[in-house]
């Protein structure tokens, strides 16, 4: 034994860590005893064993050495894990980690040990009382933050395989990983899509909205994270259909296509685009919405998938769309799908989401023929829309109420006339304004005539002298 003035830093978060002074270091002694420990245990006389190594673990943790003690620790545990008494093994960790001033680095080496055991046990009921003992003398230590997470993961997925999805998303989401400074990033992600996954398979969407803000989507252009990307994105466009938010839909796709794995497989990228310009479709027309669809119409990924290409550009046309035209023409593709061009499910027949959608692409069809027929008429009869739009009068005055209602056309019904006027009223003020700039233009085009005019004559003059 040699006495010193060697010190160590104990394992935790810089708030919590501390430094102590090595007494003595027993690590001759240690490695000596635990041989002879081991050998006596193998005999049968496992008591005994764990009497003489507790003997020295706390002379180990009276002289702060940490090392020794860590090393008594783990083979403590080991002794009880290699004799198969695996509720003297519990009894053991739950009585070392409350010992008084028990050395944090030691209690961090035996939990490390410990929880390699869990896949070891012979059954579920003992996996389950050793990972609950773990999860209880790591519950508030920082130092093993790390191995509770793990552990706790494992306890979900437990509770998942027998069919208790709400436990092991009670279980999972409490959590707080993003706070670990100890833990790899990649593991954090991971973790915190298994919160969402979880979360998503119990239908609590508003927790799922709120865990899925704590990734920051920047982590996802560093190099080897490409499958967290895209597990990530499907967990968000999962819950984007259950809110209908065809928009925020329609961006993750775009993200899904922007990654590289992806773009360089020609069907996951057909696939991805067709989901873009679906869901697209599918959004309500604003100005971020018309915006997205020209910018997509521009891309040339769009020539591998024509029909697509093709009833994009119906919507950027202003010109009127038959419904019973783009039925006769896309319903086979769309919903049903053709050998190269397989169905995204998005308009699935035989599901209620899909039917339900094919519904809204309807109704997205006669709200683009509205804005059309806006832009061409002041003034127009109900019956005459009617009949442009293939719909009944009812139908018209219930699509152009929600459009006025969502401001996207000016519209008013006189209804015992049975005309619709799109020209909305304007002010004095604004009556003047358009009359003076339309009266300046005039001048200026006269103006510009006029010298002209009087240039040719200039030119016709001077070759008549």
């Amino acid at each position: 034994s040699s006495s010193g003035a060697e010190s160590f830093k104990m394992a935790g978060s810089s708030s919590q860590s501390e430094t102590v002074k090595m007494e003595v270091d027993y690590s001759a002694e240690v490695d000596q005893l635990i041989l002879d420990c081991e050998a006596v245990a193998k005999q049968g006389r496992v008591s005994e064993a764990l009497d003489r190594l507790l003997v020295m673990e706390k002379q180990t943790r009276t002289a702060g050495d940490a090392n020794s003690t860590g090393t008594i620790l783990v083979s403590v545990v080991r002794v009880c894990f290699t004799a198969a008494d695996w509720s003297l093994l519990n009894e053991h960790i739950v009585m070392l980690t409350k010992r008084r001033s028990q050395l944090k680095q030691a209690v961090t080496k035996m939990i490390q040990e410990a929880c390699t055991y869990v896949e070891q046990t012979p059954d579920l009921e003992t996996k389950l009382k050793l990972i609950d003992t773990l999860r209880t003398v790591t519950e508030g230590k920082i130092y093993v933050e790390v191995e509770r997470a793990r552990l706790t993961r494992r306890l979900a997925q437990i509770q998942e395989e027998q069919g208790n999805i709400s436990e092991a998303a009670k279980i999972l989401q409490d959590q707080q990983v993003e706070t670990f400074g100890s833990m790899d990033k990649r593991e954090k992600v991971e973790f915190i899509l298994e919160q969402m996954r979880l979360c998503l398979a119990n239908h609590d969407y508003v927790r799922t909205q709120i865990i899925s803000k704590k990734i920051s989507v920047r982590f996802f252009d560093t190099e080897g994270v490409q499958d967290l990307k895209l597990k990530y994105y499907q967990l968000m466009i999962a819950l984007g259909e259950h809110d209908d938010a065809f928009l925020t839909i329609s961006r993750h796709y775009q993200a899904v296509f922007d990654t590289p794995l992806v773009r360089e497989d020609p069907s996951k990228r057909q696939e991805a685009l067709r989901n873009i310009v679906l869901y697209l479709l599918l959004a309500p027309y604003d100005n971020e919405q018309n915006d997205l669809v020209h910018r997509v119409s521009g891309n040339k990924t769009l020539e591998e998938i024509p029909t697509y290409r093709t009833l994009l550009q119906q919507f950027i046309t202003m010109e009127l769309t038959s419904w019973s035209s783009l039925c006769e023409n896309f319903d086979t593709e769309l919903r049903h799908g053709v050998p190269d061009a397989p169905a995204t499910g998005v308009f699935s027949h035989d599901t209620d989401s899909g039917n339900e959608r094919w519904k809204m692409f309807h109704r997205r069809v006669v709200e683009h023929n509205i804005r059309v027929i806006a832009a061409y008429y002041s003034r127009i009869g109900l019956a005459r829309m009617a009949e442009l739009l293939d719909l009944s009068e009812r139908e018209v005055e219930e699509h152009l109420s929600s459009l006025v209602v969502s401001k996207t056309v000016f519209a008013r019904t006189d209804r015992p006339g049975g005309v619709v006027t799109f020209l909305a009223p304007q002010e004095p003020s604004q009556v003047l304004n358009v009359w003076s700039r339309n009266l300046d233009s005039l001048m200026a085009l006269v103006n510009k005539t006029t010298h002209l005019v009087t240039k040719e004559e200039m030119v016709h003059s001077k070759f008549v002298h």
